[in-house]
């Protein structure tokens, strides 16, 4: 009975993650969503305008479909990472109920 109720807390959590995540994309209409660098390098233009950049990246990206790339595998890796870790602990609850029993 346990282990139900906690499944169906855990199905909860998700569809609530779910919710949370897409209803800004439903509501907020002709939106633009872009990154924090974006954001962060148009302010410094707004409060410095002659600003310029004290040191240079180490590897500069051929270009936005490269950086696109890299995030979405960054973006996989730590949803395996999340993915194994989840795994992992339901495993070792499932092992402790059966050594239980």
């Amino acid at each position: 009975m346990q282990q139900k109720q906690k499944a169906w807390d855990n199905w909860l959590l998700i569809l609530g993650v779910v919710f949370l995540a897409t209803m800004p994309l439903i509501l907020v209409k002709n939106s633009e969503f872009g990154g924090a660098d974006g954001q962060a390098e148009e302010a410094i233009q707004e409060v410095q305008p002659d600003y310029k950049p004290w040191f240079k990246p180490v590897v500069e990206l051929p270009g936005g479909e490269v950086e696109s790339l890299l995030f979405a595998v960054q973006a996989a890796a730590g949803a395996g990472v999340i993915g194994y870790v989840i795994g992992l602990y339901r495993g070792r609850g499932f092992r402790e109920v059966k050594s239980k029993k």
